[in-house]
C-alpha cells in the first residue's frame, strides 16, 4: 500500500535531514506557532534546504492563548476577540481541563474559576457554543509568513479552522497562486467539507482541536469518515503515534488507529508535534507507519 508522510518539523532542530530522506516523507509542515530567533523568513530558509515541500500552517481563526495567564487569575487574553453567550465553557489542554467563562471582554476572557496551572501563550481554546464568533481570520503572524513566502515564491500553506470559502479566499489574496491545504477542525467545518469537498483545496481531518470540538469522543468516528468521504485524498493529521513521545513502544491503541484511518481510505498522513520534537520519536513514528502499510496490502 502506497502511503506518505508531512514531518513537522522545528525548524532549529540536528535530524531534519536524516527525516527528509525517510522513504515516506512527501513533506516538512512548519507550524507557527514555534519561536524563532529573527522571523519568518528564517524559517523558510532554514528548512528549504532540505529539499523538501514545505507546508506553513497558518493559525488563521485557531483560538489562541496570547501571554501566560498564572493562577490565581481570572482573565485570560486570546489572539482573537469573540463573541459569545455566557456563562459558557471553555476547554484547555487538548479538552482535558475545563473552565466557565463568565464574560467576554474583546479579546478577554473572564473566568469563573479556572484551571489550577499556568496557561501558557500559545495553548488552543476551544469553546463550543452555537452562538460563538471569531472576529476575523488571519493573525499578525500569518499575515507576516504570508508575504515572507510572496517574497521567496513559497506557495505551500495549511490553513487552520477553515469554516467558509471566505477564509481560504483571504489567503489567496495575500498570496496569489497559494495552495492551500484546508485543516477541518470543527463542526461547522464538518458541515463545509459535505457541502464543497475539494472545491476550494485539498482537506486535512485535523484530528487535534476536531477531537475535542466533536464534544463527545466516538464522534470522531464520524468526523473523520465525513473528511475522506468529502475528499479521497484527504490528510489524517494528529494524534498519530503521540504515545511514541514518552515511550520507546507505542500503545497497541496508536497501532489500531493507523489501522483503522487506512482501512477507510486515508493514505496521506501528517504526524504532529509531540511526536516529532525528537530524533528518535519521529523516526520511529515514520517506519511503524511504513510497517503497518506494509502489513495492510
Amino acid at each position: 500500500m502506497k502511503i506518505s508522510a508531512i514531518v513537522t518539523t522545528p525548524p532549529y532542530a540536528a535530524f531534519l535531514d536524516e527525516v527528509a530522506r525517510h522513504p515516506l516523507v512527501a513533506g516538512f509542515r512548519l507550524n507557527t506557532v514555534m519561536p524563532l530567533r529573527t522571523g519568518p523568513r528564517e524559517a523558510l530558509d532554514l528548512l528549504g534546504k532540505y529539499k523538501q515541500p514545505v507546508w506553513v500552517d497558518l493559525k488563521g481563526r485557531q483560538l489562541r492563548v496570547v501571554g501566560a495567564a498564572m493562577p490565581p487569575f481570572t482573565e485570560i487574553r486570546l489572539s482573537h476577540k469573540i463573541k459569545v453567550n455566557t456563562p459558557v465553557d471553555a476547554y484547555f489542554s487538548d479538552g482535558n481541563e475545563r473552565a466557565r467563562i463568565a464574560a467576554v471582554d474583546g479579546d478577554r476572557i473572564i473566568l469563573e474559576d479556572g484551571p489550577r496551572r499556568m496557561i501558557g501563550p500559545g495553548e488552543s481554546v476551544n469553546i463550543m457554543h452555537p452562538s460563538f464568533e471569531i472576529e476575523g481570520t488571519l493573525t499578525d503572524i500569518d499575515k507576516a509568513y504570508l508575504s515572507a513566502m510572496k517574497e521567496m515564491g513559497m506557495s505551500k500553506v495549511m490553513l487552520s479552522y477553515v469554516e467558509s470559502a471566505d477564509d481560504v479566499g483571504e489567503v489567496k489574496s495575500l498570496l496569489p497562486g497559494a495552495e492551500v491545504v484546508l485543516k477541518i477542525e470543527t463542526q461547522r467545518g464538518l458541515d463545509f467539507a459535505k457541502r464543497h469537498g475539494a472545491q476550494h483545496g485539498r482537506l486535512m481531518a485535523a484530528r487535534g482541536d476536531l477531537y475535542v470540538e466533536v464534544l463527545r469522543p466516538h464522534m470522531i468516528i464520524d468526523a473523520v469518515k465525513t473528511v475522506i468521504q468529502a475528499d479521497q485524498k484527504a490528510i489524517a493529521a494528529s494524534r498519530i503515534f503521540d504515545s511514541l513521545a514518552w515511550q520507546p513502544v507505542p500503545v497497541s491503541a496508536d497501532i489500531g488507529d493507523v489501522a483503522f484511518l487506512l482501512e477507510i481510505g486515508y493514505r496521506t498522513f501528517m504526524l504532529g508535534d509531540q511526536v516529532c520534537l525528537k530524533r528518535d520519536s519521529v523516526i520511529e513514528a515514520l517506519n511503524l507507519l511504513e510497517a503497518i502499510a506494509d502489513s495492510s496490502k
